[in-house]
């Protein structure tokens, strides 16, 4: 019989491309994943790999397993799942990914919330971008994500990754506080401003970059991080200006002056898990927090 991990170790090939990238996701040595996988071969009987210059591909027989390992993940994750739900206690480890100003707004009080409701539920939450994490989710890196979408830029979507609104919050034009920039009114007042954004690949940039341009400027982007506490310092300081979600003042004061966009758009954060996870208890333990805290923050951003 053919085993499960192996067969894991040829699917992640087929997504990632690399023997090199699969030991990273998978915290193996390249040695071991290309051991292992040659292992798999003798247990198939049948080539799974080949040479392409430095490169290896799959062959057709190695893309049949592929399609069914696929299947046969989906099958063990409802059987655990399942399982689980069969428990009167919910326990287990939930990994997460999260963007930063939902990690900031959200997660100090939804962790609270789980260690007073689901003491046994262990909860691991890493950064990430949401596009990236989208992508890691549906390849059983993370369990659960927040993720974003900016207005008229879908976020990717994967097969049998499910979407829920959690929240959505206003994007505006932040200003530096002070005289100096108070005829700052405008987007088009911005125009001649330096900018700070996200770096490029960011929807949030996309987005940002494509407003400015329809106001009739290009942005003057001196300065690029995905951290958004360093561009409100930039902001806050007098060295930029940025366009913030409302998320990240979490209902609170904004250290700096925020100006009304032409439409009003507002930015949607959602949750994604997999199919095959959806009876999980743990799983669906941590959306509810999610959820419960999203909706009294709501309440107090309107």
């Amino acid at each position: 019989m053919l085993d499960v991990r192996k067969l894991r170790l040829l699917r992640e090939l087929a997504l990632r491309g690399t023997l090199a990238e699969v030991a990273a996701a998978l915290s193996y040595s390249p040695s071991a994943v290309s051991q292992q996988l040659s292992a798999l071969e003798k247990e198939a009987g049948v080539e799974l790999l080949s040479k392409a210059g430095r490169r290896v591909q799959l062959t057709p027989q190695a893309e049949i397993l592929v399609a069914r390992t696929a299947e046969l993940l989906d099958v063990l994750e409802r059987a655990e799942s399942d399982l689980a739900a069969s428990l009167s206690t919910v326990t287990g480890t939930v990994r997460v990914a999260v963007f930063q100003s939902a990690a900031l707004a959200l997660l100090p009080e939804v962790l609270g919330t789980m260690r007073r409701e689901h003491p046994e539920v262990r909860v691991e939450m890493v950064q990430a971008e949401p596009e990236r994490a989208l992508y890691e989710t549906w390849t059983r890196e993370f369990d659960l994500v927040v993720a974003e979408q900016y207005p008229s830029h879908a976020a990717a979507h994967h097969p049998d990754l499910d979407r829920r609104r959690l929240i959505t919050d206003a994007i505006r034009l932040a200003v530096p506080p002070g005289a100096e920039h108070a005829s700052i009114a405008s987007l088009q007042d911005a125009g001649g401003m330096p900018w700070v954004m996200e770096p490029r690949g960011a929807a949030s940039r996309h987005w940002g970059e494509q407003l400015c341009r329809r106001a009739g400027f290009e942005p003057d982007v001196r300065f690029s991080t995905a951290d958004l506490q360093a561009q409100t310092r930039l902001v806050e300081s007098g060295n930029a200006v940025a366009l913030m979600p409302d998320l990240m003042w979490a209902g609170g004061d904004s250290p700096c002056r925020l100006v009304d966009l032409p439409s009003g758009p507002r930015r949607t954060v959602f949750t994604s898990i997999r199919g095959s996870s959806v009876r999980r208890p743990a799983i669906l333990a941590l959306r509810a927090a999610l959820e419960a805290v999203a909706a009294e923050l709501a309440a107090r951003m309107d």
